[in-house]
């Protein structure tokens, strides 16, 4: 069975859902991977009752559609494995398959974008003007300095992001460029020292093209092990560039959600004072 065959097979039957014609187009030995596209989780079902289960509780609300290969397919042997797209409910997919002999051995899917909340690039990118005369316009710097000294006092953030490492960060971005307000907090005194403050000789120790931050890779002339300083350097810089609002020095003490009001009661402190958030 062809890609192809096996893609247009599999998106009948998960629009008829009929989960045990789905299961049979996968090895006995298989695996699907889920980044938030089905389980609104990052999950790896292996097996066929894994998945199984998981379609049992996921696909009415999924609702996956248009499925479509979108690459050559790579082969080797008795294996072909191709890049795919697809539709749910609520979001636009990409995926990755590898079939073996025919039958699903692997499967990616992934969300890329939310539906009616995609994010604003390439063609759809702010435009970075406002073509109007006036004398109190605020300048980029000014209205950037008004937000972040009003983020976590006088406006609370939607998402609260508890450590500023690499992870917080990617994080961070994603959440600005969906016009997300958010607040990063961080023990450290700067962005990149939960590498700074690592033992001296440290590397990473994946090669750079599997490092690659949102938004801003590094570019080609970066070393293939980056040294734990230059990649501090590089955190430091693209939360500058992506206007990340990150309390340094600052601990999270305690939280407890209020159901009644719909958000979260977090105690955090902040350069030793005592400050409470907010967030949803």
């Amino acid at each position: 069975m062809t890609p192809e065959v096996w893609l247009a097979t599999f998106g009948s039957a998960l629009t008829e859902g009929d989960i045990p014609a789905v299961v049979a187009l996968f090895q006995p030995d298989c695996y699907w991977r889920d980044l938030l596209a089905f389980t609104w989780n990052i999950k790896t079902m292996e097996g066929q009752p894994a998945i199984a289960a998981m379609l049992q509780a996921t696909l009415p609300a999924t609702a996956p559609s248009d499925w479509a290969v979108t690459s050559v397919p790579e082969t080797d042997g008795d294996t072909a494995t191709v890049w795919i797209r697809f539709q749910a409910a609520a979001a636009l997919g990409t995926g990755r398959l590898t079939l073996k002999n025919g039958l699903c051995h692997t499967l990616l899917t992934a969300t890329e974008d939310l539906k009616g909340h995609e994010e604003p690039r390439g063609q759809t990118r702010p435009t970075g003007i406002v073509h109007k005369a006036d004398r109190n316009r605020q300048t980029w710097a000014e209205a950037r300095a008004v937000e972040t000294e009003r983020m976590g006092l006088q406006d609370q953030p939607y998402v609260l992001v508890i450590g500023g490492g690499q992870g917080g960060i990617a994080l961070g971005a994603r959440l600005r460029q969906l016009d997300v307000p958010a607040l990063i907090v961080e023990r450290n005194t700067h962005a990149g020292d939960s590498w700074r403050n690592r033992y001296r000789s440290l590397v990473l120790h994946d090669p750079v093209w599997y490092d690659h931050l949102p938004y801003l890779p590094f570019p080609d002339t970066w070393p293939v092990f980056t040294p734990k300083d230059k990649m501090g350097d590089w955190l430091e810089a693209y939360a500058k560039l992506f206007e990340l609002n990150i309390w340094q020095s600052t601990t999270c003490d305690s939280a407890e959600y209020d159901a009644a009001k719909g958000e979260w009661r977090v105690q955090v402190t902040r350069d030793g004072t005592a400050v409470i958030l907010h967030p949803k």
